[in-house]
């Protein structure tokens, strides 16, 4: 679980703003990254129709189109 330390600040219009410390912000990111990941790897697997092509057949074809 991911601890944070926020402090709350307001500016001079009177909004009200959120500080962390960069080491916990940071934590903060590389979460939201990690989760972006996840989504993006669920998202490939709906869409995976189960064919798959083995690595030197997609180079000779890729030498072959760019010839």
């Amino acid at each position: 679980m991911l601890t944070i330390h926020p402090q709350y600040i307001t500016d001079t219009s009177g909004k009200k703003m959120v500080m962390l410390p960069e080491n916990e912000f940071s934590s903060i990111m590389e979460e939201l990254e990690s989760l972006e990941d996840i989504r993006l790897f669920d998202e490939a697997k709906k869409e995976d129709d189960g064919e798959r092509v083995l690595f030197s057949d997609y180079l000779k074809e890729r030498k072959a189109k760019n010839g």
